[in-house]
């Protein structure tokens, strides 16, 4: 791999999603074209049912896609099995959602180290490892909290501190303050500013939030199957 391709973390070409049921055909997008550099922030944004939240999860590897190629890292995920995917996906990508998805019967600390687990890291260095990421985003008081016992943005710094886990290359995140009150979400975003700039994470948001896309590199609109610079 020569350094210029190694410097783009995800390649979309030419992709087309869309979906049949035999009766009917929706288009989602056509022929669309993307790439993610190292270190690189980006929002994409669009009307509710434009198709940002399937391009994002087709960007991560979560959805097949009917045409077209996708690289994470230099890799053709089409030529990938499950098992294979499953680690490129874990080695390279970090995912934050809407909604934090944390398992409620364990801990803050447990959640964060639990990637790092089911890959069969040594439990002690996972749970330092995830220690130190909970302290890099404020909750080093809240290790031992349970999700019902966090706020909803501690809740998110936690999704975001075990997204970070396993030292990803790229941070996906669909709407990661579309569920927060305005104080919460400006708290949330300036956290993922701030370790894009430290960490030099490349980010990719889908986001209704004008103030948080505003704080990208670039910013593309989904509209009609189409992605354009805004």
């Amino acid at each position: 791999m020569n350094s210029k391709t190694s410097d783009i973390i995800i390649d979309c070409q030419n992709l087309d999603q869309y979906f049949d049921d035999g009766t009917n055909h929706v288009d989602i997008f056509q022929n669309l074209n993307l790439q993610v550099k190292a270190g690189e922030r980006l929002a994409i944004v669009g009307a509710s049912g434009s198709g940002k939240s399937t391009l994002l999860y087709m960007m991560g590897g979560l959805d097949k896609i009917k045409s077209g190629k996708l690289l994470i890292d230099g890799c053709d995920v089409s030529q990938l099995n499950a098992k294979k995917l499953g680690i490129l996906r874990n080695k390279t990508l970090g995912f934050v959602y809407q909604f934090h998805h944390l398992l409620q019967e364990f801990t803050a600390l447990e959640n964060v180290a639990m990637p790092l687990l089911i890959r069969g890291d040594n439990t002690v260095q996972a749970k330092e490892k995830a220690t130190f990421l909970l302290e890099q985003v404020g909750l080093s008081h809240r290790l031992q909290h349970k999700p019902g016992e966090l706020s909803g943005g501690e809740r998110q710094r936690t999704a975001i501190a075990r997204a970070l886990v396993t030292n990803p290359k790229c941070l996906l995140a669909d709407e990661p303050t579309g569920n927060l009150d305005n104080t919460t979400a400006k708290q949330v975003y300036e956290l993922l500013i701030k370790l894009n700039e430290e960490m030099k994470i490349s980010l990719v948001l889908v986001t209704h939030d004008e103030k948080l896309a505003a704080r990208m590199d670039n910013i593309f609109m989904l509209s009609d199957g189409q992605l354009s610079t805004i």
